[in-house]
């Protein structure tokens, strides 16, 4: 067996497709008691994306009370429930990471598809 054929075989679970620069809220499961489980969102901007398809991991980055947090998905971990698009952004590069120098509204705020083309 070829390893494509492995991972297909893993990727059952619809995600929907977004880039670098899309401003998406991630809700993952959080455990509570036996059997029971919340969900807990996070939503940030897309700064990169990395490997490719099982192994596929994104890296949000979101602002929050002054301090910037960046955290690392695996697109197909059991553990997210969903994946809300909330903006789409129009970057001109693969990996944000210059974000990390920006304070405020100039950390969050990215040009959306939309408007560029007004």
């Amino acid at each position: 067996m070829d390893i494509k054929t492995i991972e297909a075989g893993f990727t059952k679970k619809e995600m929907p497709q977004f880039n670098v620069g899309d401003t998406v809220k991630v809700f993952t499961r959080i455990p509570e008691a036996d059997g029971k489980f919340r969900l807990h969102p996070f939503e940030g901007v897309v700064i990169a994306k990395s490997n490719s398809g099982i192994k596929l991991n994104f890296t949000v980055r979101k602002v929050s009370f002054g301090e910037g947090i960046e955290r690392v998905f695996p697109l197909y971990s059991p553990s997210i429930e969903r994946i809300d698009i909330l903006r789409s952004g129009k970057v001109k590069r693969s990996k944000l990471y210059y974000l990390r120098n920006k304070i405020g509204k100039h950390a969050t705020k990215i040009e959306s598809k939309e408007a560029k083309a007004n």
